[in-house]
């Protein structure tokens, strides 16, 4: 066995069992790390014969820290490991993704990271799933991070010590970060890897869904910013600025006078316009994405804040999950 699997979820019911069923059809080693569920998970991955480990939810989850989990279990069960796919529970793995990731990595020894087209499984039945489908639809070449469905050299991840546990968010493009300033290149191809389940019907867990991002680009500012490519500064500030900062000077002319306070809120719908028109090649889509890109530095803002009131108080961020 040269490539082994790690699959985390939790309570993700039939997303699950699609999801063990598109991986144990071909001949690779498979564990599946469950993180406290209630659904009857732990018992559907033992039936169909994958390796289970359940992690002590008595250790604050993360799914950093499951993913390691499962990793350090392969590398135990199966040493001459080369690479390992890691795969969210929610998450569809395509035919013919495994050997196609194994061929690029092998023809190209400085990549350590690769990854393929996740699509979302249902984008029609909601808004919010369908921006899930263009929001990962990212460029094809060298890129700057994953996400969390990606194909790993082993040696790679060993040398830079895998995910950080502690992290609840945006631990793929921390990883990511640590690999690129230690030599190894991340890349993008075009195929198809995954069918996503987002599950995501309510405007209240999208929102959910961005002040998790927030909260990701705070930390991960927090942890690199400083170095030369300044990781997610530019994210971090952009809801100071729109979540926060406008709307305070909004106010602020407001007190002066009904009519100023009413045209420095103009820039809200100024901002839409401009990234809707930037994007006009996609349609009636390219308003809606710019619409949501503007509201969703609102939660963004208070994901910042989280982050710092963890920082300051010296707390274990706690998970912020959408589903």
């Amino acid at each position: 066995m040269r490539v082994g699997v790690v699959i985390i979820g939790r309570n993700e019911g039939d997303r699950l069992s699609r999801c063990l069923q598109s991986l144990l059809a071909e001949d690779h080693v498979v564990v599946y790390v469950d993180s406290g569920s209630t659904d009857g998970s732990m018992n559907e991955a033992i039936k169909v014969g994958a390796k289970t480990l359940a992690l002590d939810m008595k250790i604050p989850f993360t799914a950093a820290r499951a993913r390691n989990a499962g990793f350090q279990y392969l590398i135990q069960a199966t040493p001459n490991l080369e690479y390992v796919q890691f795969v969210d529970g929610d998450c569809e793995v395509m035919p013919d993704w495994i050997n196609k990731g194994i061929d690029f990595l092998e023809t190209h020894q400085d990549v350590a990271v690769v990854s393929g087209r996740c699509r979302e499984r249902y984008p029609e039945k909601s808004i919010y799933n369908l921006m899930c489908d263009m929001e990962w639809n990212t460029p094809v070449g060298e890129a700057m991070a994953s996400g969390g469905n990606a194909m790993m050299r082993v040696k790679a991840f060993q040398a830079v010590g895998g995910f950080r546990n502690q992290l609840i968010a945006g631990e793929e493009p921390e990883l990511c970060v640590r690999l690129r300033m230690a030599g190894w290149k991340i890349w993008r191809l075009d195929e198809e890897m995954v069918l996503h389940d987002a599950a995501m019907t309510k405007f209240s867990q999208w929102w959910k869904r961005m002040t998790r991002a927030g909260y990701a680009f705070a930390e991960g500012a927090y942890l690199h910013g400083s170095t030369p490519e300044r990781h997610w500064v530019k994210e971090s500030i952009r809801p100071w600025v729109w979540g926060l900062g406008v709307p305070l000077i909004g106010l602020l002319f407001w007190a002066i006078g009904y009519k100023l306070g009413m045209l420095v809120l103009l820039v809200y719908p100024l901002q839409i316009f401009r990234l809707g028109f930037r994007n006009v090649p996609h349609g009636n889509k390219a308003w809606v994405m710019a619409f949501f890109n503007v509201l969703g530095k609102f939660p963004e803002m208070i994901g910042q804040v989280k982050f710092l009131w963890r920082l300051c108080t010296g707390n274990q961020g706690r998970l912020i999950e959408y589903k």
